[in-house]
């Protein structure tokens, strides 16, 4: 009996998955999806902090000079936090010919760290709606497009999709499918009325959302978490909040090269999620709890072998999960890589948030 129940519970969890995807993902791809920036689109300003990002300044500005957007609309912000190395004069230099690129930095008498430097950049922009990205990052040619036609919906806060890009390193491999399992699941809750997290990578606002919530000074509970727990205000305070999901609008980074970078990354995201709102946390917490056991329960095939079965089922139906969707997120694992990923992915989830109580973090 308990075992049929445990089915059933995991049938109903994958199938709101699949639903609330297939309703969200993509959702415009077949409807106007070349409209041209004349109809109504707004006005950006992209604000990115950077912190001795000297290595990769070029690539970010090569990647922004290429957005299909007409110059005119839009504005981008870089913000120096304080650099040690030539950050700033690389900055200086390759925006020297580019009118609707500047250069601010952070005072010496001004406290430095992320929010910090994004919260001035804010409060120096232009235009009403914001999209902040990191330094390190690559956004794709739509980037603009697709948040712009979000914006004239209404929505105070949006959220895109922010993959790594994907190698065959070890620590790529499991960051990559971490990546992949966590953007459906923030996908799920959107699709339930319950967003919780989003990737300061691809994040979006208004500017006068962003003020209603004070900015950043109700989020700095932890280093990390200016992306989730600004969403977090976003949730207590009413406002609406929508996913930029088309094709053409992600914003691609790289993954740690290291299984000490990676897990202290890990570490600095996870501290933050003790600092979601209750019903995220019960959420979340069942979620997590229900796969663990699932996982698990191969281990009381000692006492019934029927407990394989569910084993078997979870396993089966996070492969469909996963192939009916990787690519989507911009992503491509074959049936081996899934197998072992997955295993590794919720034993991770217990290595993080043991690390997450014991490690310090800091803003580079």
């Amino acid at each position: 009996m308990l075992i049929t129940l445990s089915i059933i519970i995991l049938i109903l969890f994958h199938l709101i998955i699949l639903i609330s995807l297939k309703k969200l993902f993509f959702e415009q791809e077949n409807k106007n999806s070349e409209v041209k920036i004349s109809a109504g689109y707004v006005r950006i300003s992209i604000v990115i902090a950077a912190k001795n990002e000297v290595n990769n300044i070029k690539t970010i500005l090569e990647y922004l000079t290429k957005l299909d957007y007409e110059a005119e609309n839009f504005e981008v912000i870089f913000v120096d936090d304080h650099s040690t190395d030539n950050t700033r004069d690389e900055i200086q230099k390759s925006i020297s010919r580019l009118d609707n690129f500047r250069l601010i930095s952070l005072l010496e008498s001004e406290e430095g760290g992320k929010r910090n430097a994004l919260a001035k950049g804010i409060e120096s922009s232009r235009y009403k709606f914001i999209l902040i990205t990191d330094a390190d990052c690559i956004p794709e040619q739509k980037w603009l497009i697709a948040f712009s036609k979000k914006f004239t919906k209404g929505f105070d806060f949006l959220f895109g999709i922010a993959p790594f890009n994907q190698n065959n390193s070890f620590i790529n491999k499991i960051a990559c499918f971490e990546n992949l399992r966590s953007s459906i699941l923030t996908l799920l809750f959107v699709g339930i009325g319950s967003p919780y997290s989003a990737a300061a990578r691809n994040f979006g606002f208004t500017k006068g959302a962003f003020e209603k919530v004070k900015g950043y000074s109700n989020t700095k509970q932890t280093l990390s978490g200016d992306d989730d727990l600004l969403l977090r205000e976003a949730v207590k305070n009413n406002l609406k909040i929508g996913s930029v999901t088309e094709k053409g609008s992600f914003v691609f980074s790289k993954t740690k090269q290291t299984l000490k970078e990676y897990l202290n990354q890990r570490a600095r995201h996870t501290q933050s999620s003790a600092y979601y709102l209750p019903k995220h946390k019960l959420l979340l917490s069942i979620w997590h709890l229900s796969n663990l056991f699932s996982l698990l329960s191969i281990v009381l095939m000692l006492l019934n072998p029927f407990w394989g079965l569910l084993f078997a089922f979870k396993l089966l139906v996070d492969i469909l999960i996963v192939k009916i969707n990787d690519r989507k997120f911009g992503y491509d694992f074959n049936l081996s890589e899934i197998i072992i990923l997955q295993i590794l992915y919720e034993l991770f989830l217990i290595v993080h948030f043991i690390n997450s109580r014991f490690t310090k973090v800091k803003w580079k």
